[in-house]
């Protein structure tokens, strides 16, 4: 009969020390048990992370043994028109192949050859990094445009300028740059100029691999100027599909039926005169 009164001795000799104790027991337990259910959460997280990863690996599979088995011909898309389409006509495009298709149901309205993009990368000091490629997928015609003109991104200049062995050098409005015998390179309204001494200011005339070069810079001119649009590149027609990307003529026919744009579909120019003509907006694009 002594425990309940030496229990009683403890806590009336220990005072506050003997409180702290208890209480940091109390403390540790629960902690003991939080870890335990932190871990067996992680636990539970790494599991379905693996149990995901183990049924992409198995779709992913699946898919690639039926691309083999096709040999990427896309017969099996052609033979077949997709349930959601009724009777829309829809264009397909083949990147292995380097052929187009438009169809209504299984009838092939038009077939021709395109070139698509290289896959190739382009690396600028910085980090800056581009990859040209088709992007696959489901795409819509979402306009249609007479005489595109193609405003070239920062990657053209890039391209173009180790090409020719030129350091890029990049124009801002409102500042001019000196070229020699009191003439500058300058913005005038949405002009790219070259500015005399006497006043004289003779626009840019530019192309794709006509651009402004002064001594070892390549000039970068501002988006909002004529310079910075480049007209024929494109063709005549374009079938815009969003987000820089179309299906367009060319001023490279040589190009058709191989991996040689930075993205976008080429045709011949008489081929998206046919197809401008006949495809309407909104048409299914299928890019595989």
């Amino acid at each position: 009969m002594t425990a309940p009164s030496e229990s009683r001795g403890f806590f009336a000799s220990g005072g506050a020390d003997a409180v702290l104790c208890v209480l940091a027991v109390v403390a540790a337990v629960a902690l003991a048990t939080a870890q335990l259910q932190k871990a067996r959460a992680a636990r539970r997280e790494r599991d379905l992370t693996q149990a995901v990863y183990n049924d992409n690996a198995d779709i992913l599979a699946t898919v690639r043994a039926q691309a083999a088995s096709a040999g990427d011909s896309l017969d099996k898309v052609l033979a077949a028109t997709p349930d959601s389409l009724g009777d829309q006509p829809y264009i397909v495009i083949s990147i292995a192949e380097n052929r187009l298709w438009y169809k209504r149901g299984s009838t092939v309205l038009f077939r021709t050859r395109v070139a698509t993009g290289t896959g190739k990368y382009l690396e600028r000091a910085g980090g800056t990094r581009w990859k040209f490629e088709t992007p696959r997928g489901r795409l819509v015609v979402i306009r249609k445009d007479v005489d595109p003109a193609w405003v070239p991104p920062d990657w053209h200049y890039v391209e173009m300028a180790r090409k020719l062995g030129k350091r890029l050098r990049r124009l801002e409005g409102g500042k001019s740059i000196p070229i020699g015998g009191g003439a500058v390179i300058a913005v005038t309204g949405n002009d790219v100029v070259t500015r005399y001494p006497d006043g004289r200011e003779v626009p840019f005339e530019v192309m794709e691999g006509k651009e402004i070069t002064v001594g070892r810079d390549l000039i970068v001119p501002p988006m909002n100027t004529n310079q910075r649009r480049y007209v024929g590149t494109l063709g005549v027609n374009r079938l815009y599909l969003g987000e820089g990307y179309g299906i367009h003529g060319t001023d490279v026919p040589s190009s058709i039926g191989r991996g040689a744009s930075h993205g976008c579909v080429r045709v011949r120019n008489e081929d998206i005169e046919t197809l401008f003509r006949i495809v309407p907006i909104g048409t299914p694009v299928y890019i595989y």
